[in-house]
């Protein structure tokens, strides 16, 4: 019996994997596919961005992947095993959507043959029913440079890709830009030899052609994946201290301690032209901490129509609008990724712009940029010591 393959769909925060993964959903050919959204946070977003059709199935855990064993794959994988034989479900593939924070060692390591060992009898079942065919790693030309050169986990992204994908090429628009992309894609070469890169805007561009089933084969991706899954090895032989955490500590040790993640909400439907006062100021003060920015909106004048907002770093890009609410809950719900910027300011910037307070924003913008501007102070100090050490 052929195993179901499994594709691992990645890319750092912003790139750009729920469009891709709706353009895919839409076509009748995968129809029959099971997806797995995971979050990073307490409130669960994205299952309500992604439009999942009639035989569709969306699977969604809140909490990193890479960092969780709460939300470890091969227990979800199991679930969808048991589900489809009791014959509640269909699919002959699955698309797990991960975090854009996401360090896909320890995934791979759970999928590949000869990666982490299987602790039970669900994990062996796993095993013989699934496989890894495929990491698909998307890279926005926007903020793909700044996001390879500050955070590691994009760098790794690249580097466990069998397939890459340019987004947003269409922004591109006068020489010095499109000089820009053909200076990524030298940058993503470079980390990844083996992988070729597609450009999704590019007329002769195949979509479906990224989750056809194939053989995902680390050894051809290099010496540091083969490095980084043997670490994964040993970090589980270890206890996983390294990886989970000890009792008390953050699940997402793995990606630093000034990664942070919140919500705001609201139940009261907003302006527009607050809202986008808001994410313009906090935009302007947070700049490249402000790592991500998704939510829907309840807007006050087309209540029946959300609006979904998306911003990454420094860029605040135009909201969609959508034809109905995707479930019943109805509040704007707001989920930032920073890093080292500090919720409450955020907060009371949001309450002071939708309220038309200026001095509490100002006071908010303030304790923003004091708290940015010690963020980036303290990571200065920690470079200089370890280049002088």
């Amino acid at each position: 019996m052929d195993k179901t393959p499994v594709f691992v769909l990645t890319g750092f925060l912003g790139a750009g994997k729920s469009t891709l993964l709706n353009r895919l959903l839409a076509d009748p050919a995968f129809c029959d596919t099971a997806v797995i959204i995971n979050e990073f946070g307490d409130v669960a977003l994205d299952h309500d961005l992604v439009r999942v059709g009639k035989t569709q199935v969306a699977r969604t855990t809140t909490g990193c992947l890479c960092c969780t064993i709460g939300s470890d794959i091969r227990s979800t994988l199991h679930e969808l095993h048991v589900l489809a034989g009791a014959g509640e479900i269909s699919f002959d593939r699955v698309i797990v959507e991960t975090t854009g924070l996401a360090d896909p060692a320890p995934l791979v390591n759970q999928l590949i043959p000869g990666g982490a060992p299987a602790l039970g009898l669900s994990d062996h079942l796993v095993a013989r029913n699934f496989e890894l065919a495929g990491v698909v790693t998307l890279v926005d030309i926007v903020t793909g440079e700044l996001s390879i050169e500050n955070h590691f986990e994009a760098a790794k992204q690249i580097a466990f890709a069998d397939r890459m994908v340019l987004t947003k090429a269409d922004l591109a628009r006068d020489p010095a830009s499109i000089r820009d992309i053909e200076n990524l894609r030298t940058r993503l070469a470079a980390l990844n030899r083996a992988a070729p890169i597609d450009d999704a805007h590019h007329r002769g561009f195949e979509l479906a052609a990224l989750f056809q089933r194939r053989v995902y084969a680390p050894a051809s991706l290099g010496d540091d994946v083969i490095g980084w899954l043997a670490l994964e090895d040993a970090i589980r032989g270890d206890g996983g201290h390294p990886l989970n955490g000890t009792a008390g500590t953050s699940p997402f040790a793995r990606h630093g301690g000034r990664i942070r993640t919140f919500a705001i909400t609201r139940e009261l439907p907003i302006a527009r032209d607050a809202l986008q006062k808001f994410l313009h100021l906090l935009s302007m003060s947070a700049g490249p901490r402000l790592l991500r920015v998704k939510g829907l909106v309840h807007d006050r004048d087309e209540p029946e129509r959300p609006r979904v907002i998306h911003a990454v770093q420094h860029v605040v890009y135009p909201p969609a609008v959508l034809d109905d609410w995707p479930s019943a809950d109805r509040r704007t719900r707001l989920v930032f990724i920073t890093d080292g910027v500090d919720p409450e300011p955020v907060r009371q910037l949001f309450e002071a712009a939708l309220d038309g307070k200026p001095i509490k924003a100002g006071r908010a913008l303030r304790q923003l940029a004091s708290a940015v501007a010690e963020t980036f102070r303290s990571g200065t100090a920690q470079l200089t010591r370890a280049l002088t050490n």
